[in-house]
């Protein structure tokens, strides 16, 4: 889901049965969960390739059910099923084979995605002898594993070659995207720009919806956008985003992009709109000016020497006196004029901030050339000024770009078979 980096769960919690009928939960460690599923999938006398190309589609495909709380946003109480009909193959208390239980410990906070996309595959697979599939081939991998070839090779045939091997994903409890507490008219912040994105993507299929200014401020153009929606899905009417609300945006969000197919549209990143659109000064009011202030926020958080306006949309003394304060620290005249060169000079630094928010302290390790690390270092130039900031946020994988958006296609959710 938006708000989430893909992060490798300590426990996963597997429904013992199909989702819409009562059966009993379990809660088992990660890496236990996929040396079950891989246990119970494919054979341990297969080639070494094969086997790991397989484990690498299991955690692929079960990342991408927690990254999109694929259950929990239709009210359920776990992660991922132990049908095949639904997801993977999981059977309680099954013994695990020793191989396929080293090459899980080895790899079990690796996954696959496509390039540009956040989330994990999801990963489809199938027998390849008594039922086909559009994703990978189990008996076909171990085929082209006789023959010579390495995992990647394999994964990049059924799945094409626009994915990569993302290595050493965090490691943290299992954490629910909703922050908590209700969004009402008047919060501010990351969370607030999760609502607008999905809103706007959203409203690409329902166009009732109107579109909201992503500023990160909840204002009356988003509260009016979610009072439309709660009345289209036949939700209280209240403009407030409490859980239900939210859960039910993140079911919409994940199934108009299909971020839980194999042929997903991709979940890249929420932005707001950064370009410069002209000079701001005290007296001028506007979504523009809710970047700005939204921006000076951001930073204020990582230097005492900077100064938090709120996110109001008004350019007043307040934020005056916050652009000046940014200005004299940047070696920009104090002038409390925005024009480009101090505009770009603030979202320059809100970009190098904004990357340190999504970093977590685990570093990425690389796996040879078809690995990418979950999280890239970035370069300033004064340095990683936000190096030993230990916060988490969301990281898109590539730094934002001025005018930068989520995806703008249309399309209908599909059905995995």
């Amino acid at each position: 889901m938006p708000v989430i980096i893909p992060y490798v769960p300590r426990t996963i919690t597997v429904h013992l049965g199909l989702p819409n009928q009562w059966a009993e939960n379990v809660t088992v460690t990660f890496p236990d969960y996929v040396k079950n599923v891989a246990s119970s999938e494919i054979y341990p006398t297969w080639e070494p390739a094969a086997i790991r190309a397989n484990i690498l589609a299991i955690i692929s495909f079960a990342l991408n059910r927690v990254y999109t709380e694929f259950y929990p946003s239709q009210g359920y109480d776990f992660q991922i099923t132990s049908t095949t009909q639904y997801d993977q193959a999981f059977v309680r208390g099954r013994n695990v084979f020793e191989n396929i239980s080293q090459v899980v410990d080895e790899i079990f906070n690796d996954y696959i995605r496509r390039k540009g996309f956040v989330e994990p595959l999801a990963a489809k697979f199938c027998n390849g002898t008594t039922s086909t599939c559009d994703g990978l081939s189990q008996w076909g991998s171990q085929e082209m594993a006789r023959q010579g070839a390495n995992s990647m090779d394999i994964l990049y045939r059924y799945y094409g070659d626009n994915i990569e091997l993302v290595v050493d994903a965090p490691i943290q409890d299992l954490t629910s995207s909703y922050p908590g507490t209700p969004l009402r008219r008047g919060s501010a912040g990351p969370d607030v720009s999760v609502i607008q994105a999905m809103l706007n993507r959203i409203s690409q299929n329902y166009p009732a919806i109107p579109k909201v200014p992503s500023t990160g401020a909840f204002g009356e153009a988003t509260e009016t956008a979610v009072r439309t929606f709660q009345s289209i899905f036949n939700l209280a009417v209240d403009g407030v985003v409490g859980k239900a609300t939210w859960y039910k945006m993140v079911y919409l969000y994940v199934g108009v992009l299909q971020l839980a197919e194999l042929v997903s549209k991709g979940q890249t990143f929420y932005a707001v709109q950064f370009q410069f659109s002209g000079n701001l000064a005290e007296g001028d009011a506007g979504p523009e000016v809710e970047v700005l202030q939204y921006m000076l926020s951001l930073l204020a958080q990582f230097s005492d020497t900077l100064y938090a306006p709120a996110m109001d949309g008004q350019f007043g003394p307040v934020t005056g006196r916050a652009v000046r304060t940014y200005q004299n620290w940047a070696g920009l005249t104090p002038n409390g004029l925005v024009d480009e060169r101090t505009w770009n000079s603030i979202y320059d630094s809100f970009v190098t901030a904004n990357y340190s928010l999504s970093r977590d302290t685990v570093r990425a390790q690389s796996l040879g050339a078809d690995a990418v690390p979950v999280m890239a270092p970035v370069s300033a130039p004064e340095g990683d000024r936000w190096a030993n900031t230990p916060r988490l946020g969301q990281y898109q994988g590539s730094p934002l770009n001025p005018g930068q958006a989520d995806g703008q296609e249309n399309g209908q959710r599909g059905v995995r078979v």
